[in-house]
């Protein structure tokens, strides 16, 4: 294990969420809010050791896919313990476990909040908190790949252990310029919702707030009643933006560079646009028939929901636990679905859906023709193995991590639907479940115990699991 260069990472990553924090002291300077000390004694308790970390560039610089799990996996801890110093340093958020739980659920792009009334928070912790989504959605040690070279190919793996998705790979043959071309597809998005939404005469504080949540696929609202308030053109954008950050970030790239057959070529996105309208058209007719509603508002609010949970940004627009079980239910499976590989949203992905669906049909064939030879395509390529069982593995894992965590919450005896969907709702980065945890609810009623259950579940659904469960294991430790 090189232990100094997964102390150099872990530096780097406090340094730069030292100068991210420089943006929420200004605002509060802006605003005139007595913030300033609370903020100056966080960013010195995370830049001191973030520089004393990573002042001694490591000799060895090799590392392998150990090294790299553990090096993401300890970065995303640092980066909520330091970030979570201004809620709880301040006294917005007086419990230390309540602040950390409300930073993870920015960073891992959940959503799921400990508060009841948001918008009495000050201003600048609102952008602090809103940001956190849009730091987290692309990744920070992606955005630190943009700026420092490392030596060696093997910082791959820390990609591929921090970006969503069963299979990660460069688009350029330089990894640096990967990353770079990734936040620079992620920044142009960003500012292009900023843009359209001040044309809809929002001001900047609210534009770039919702940008944030909706590029990192978050969730976090500025308003107690999340999106209700908003006018119809602010939730028609948001549907649209929301939607696009769940596309996989390769498609864009191809666009990029004018190959459009092989942007229009992926079945992954192809599969997701197909999901999507099946279950805008179930909810939009089911909303009709059993829930009253007329045509328009039902397609605005059921393509607002859908888009919101399969992308598992985790807005809300209306309070969806009062819709039709039928509707309630199509949005549970969009939960588990989720977004595409490659982009900023979580769920189990539409590439493993497709891949699961792809591997039944060969079982099938097979057992009426055992001497046949088939293999599983995606995107015209045959997979190998060794993938099919990584994504089975997986699978194996969430399964096992989804029950755990039902088991250890369910010792706070809330009802079944409450705890299942406060599980499914972390696991999968969504945010807002049903019942307790639902749009007009919270997370806050939970012991300390479930917060600490349900935060390991928002890490582990934003790190794919085993870069986690990798750390937690001895033998990873041993030389």
């Amino acid at each position: 294990m090189n232990y100094s260069f997964i102390r150099w990472l872990v530096g780097w990553v406090l340094c730069i969420e030292a100068a991210f924090l420089l943006i929420p002291l200004a605002l509060c300077l802006v605003y005139g809010e007595p913030l300033a000390a609370d903020y100056l004694i966080a960013i010195a308790v995370t830049a001191l050791p973030g520089v004393a970390m990573a002042a001694k560039r490591p000799k060895n610089q090799a590392f392998y896919a150990r090294e790299g799990f553990v090096a993401t996996a300890l970065s995303w801890i640092f980066l909520s313990l330091a970030g979570a110093l201004p809620f709880f340093i301040s006294g917005s958020i007086p419990r230390f476990v309540d602040a950390l739980f409300e930073v993870v659920s920015g960073f891992t792009t959940t959503g799921a909040s400990i508060l009841s009334d948001v918008e009495a928070m000050p201003r600048s912790l609102l952008f602090w908190r809103s940001f956190t989504h849009w730091i987290g959605g692309m990744g920070v040690l992606v955005f630190l790949l943009a700026l420092l070279p490392m030596a060696g190919g093997q910082s791959i793996l820390i990609m591929r252990a921090e970006s969503p998705g069963p299979s990660v790979g460069k688009l350029v043959p330089r990894l640096q310029k990967t990353a770079v071309y990734l936040y620079g597809i992620y920044l142009v998005m960003t500012l292009l919702e900023v843009a359209i939404l001040l044309v809809g005469k929002l001001d900047l504080f609210s534009a770039l707030c919702i940008s944030f949540g909706t590029a990192g696929t978050g969730g976090f609202g500025i308003l107690n009643d999340s999106f209700a308030s908003y006018s119809p053109f602010v939730q028609i954008v948001v549907t649209v933006f929301m939607f696009a950050f769940g596309v996989n970030f390769n498609f864009y790239f191809f666009l990029l560079i004018r190959k459009f057959r092989s942007a229009l070529a992926m079945e992954e996105v192809r599969g997701y646009l197909l999901i999507f309208l099946t279950a805008l058209a179930l909810v939009t007719v089911n909303l009709m028939t059993q829930g009253g509603a007329g045509f328009g508002y039902a397609l605005l609010h059921a393509a607002f929901q859908c888009s919101s949970i399969m992308t598992t940004t985790g807005f809300s627009s209306v309070d969806f636990d009062l819709w039709p079980t039928f509707s309630k239910t199509v949005l549970i499976c969009l939960m588990f679905v989720g977004a595409c590989a490659g982009s900023t949203g979580g769920g189990i992905k539409v590439s493993r859906v497709l891949m699961y669906f792809k591997s039944i049909g060969r079982e099938l064939r097979r057992m009426i023709n055992p001497r046949s030879v088939t293999v599983v395509r995606l995107d015209g390529k045959a997979l190998e193995s060794r993938m099919i069982h990584s994504v089975n593995s997986w699978l194996l894992a969430y399964i096992a991590v989804f029950f755990g965590s039902m088991v250890l919450v369910s010792l706070d005896n809330f009802d079944f639907t409450t705890n299942f969907s406060a599980v499914a709702a972390t696991l999968n980065n969504i945010g807002p479940g049903l019942n307790l945890v639902g749009p007009t609810g919270n997370f806050g009623d939970y012991s300390a115990l479930s917060k600490v259950v349900l935060m390991f579940d928002m890490l582990a659904g934003r790190l794919e699991i085993f870069p986690l469960l990798l750390m937690l294991r001895p033998a990873t430790w041993r030389k």
